[in-house]
């Protein structure tokens, strides 16, 4: 089973836990363990405030936008999921018509308006081991579904969630955070 490119729904059962209520857009999932980016987290900062940090332009365009979350792992780190309308020397193809990039080109291309016409930016990421989200998969922690770039990019932060739900039939509003066996 291969993740890349899907999304993972924390199911009910994850409230009050770091995954508790989020949309994670699957980056890499092999035999070798996985890594993913939170989509409905922000954080405190804006794009232009981490564009300022960095002493590229600022524009109204970037003032509200969000820096997300994007896990517990690395948080000094920055990744750029963005339409590959972009490419950058360090850019990863994930499929679908989306790049990875964690370095600072792309922030530079954004800031002077040349950059990818869709883009999210987070800060950190989440990360499995080896069979690590197989077990999690198997003890119901996570729903998973096709990623879908209108989610990612065109879909509030905090409609992301239901809206990947939605994608496989689910109202979120009728599950129990408990399961159980009939």
């Amino acid at each position: 089973m291969d993740l890349t490119g899907h999304f993972l729904i924390a199911m009910p059962n994850q409230a009050g836990t770091y995954f508790g209520n989020t949309l994670t857009y699957m980056c890499e999932h092999s035999d070798q363990g996985a890594m993913g980016l939170l989509v409905n987290r922000p954080t405190e900062f804006t794009v232009n405030r981490l564009m300022q940090q960095f002493g590229f332009p600022t524009s109204p365009e970037l003032a509200n936008a969000p820096v997300l979350e994007g896990g517990p792992v690395a948080p000094e780190q920055g990744f750029v999921v963005h339409s590959d309308d972009g490419k950058f020397s360090a850019s990863r193809d994930l499929g679908g018509g989306l790049r990875l990039t964690t370095n600072r080109e792309v922030l530079k291309a954004i800031a002077d308006g040349r950059g990818p016409y869709h883009y999210l930016i987070a800060l950190g990421y989440a990360g499995w081991g080896p069979n690590q989200l197989e077990r999690e998969l198997a003890e119901s922690a996570w729903l998973t579904c096709r990623g879908n770039r209108d989610i990612l990019f065109d879909v509030p932060l905090e409609k992301r969630l239901d809206a990947a739900a939605r994608s496989l039939g689910i109202d979120f509003r009728l599950m129990s955070g408990q399961g159980g066996l009939a």
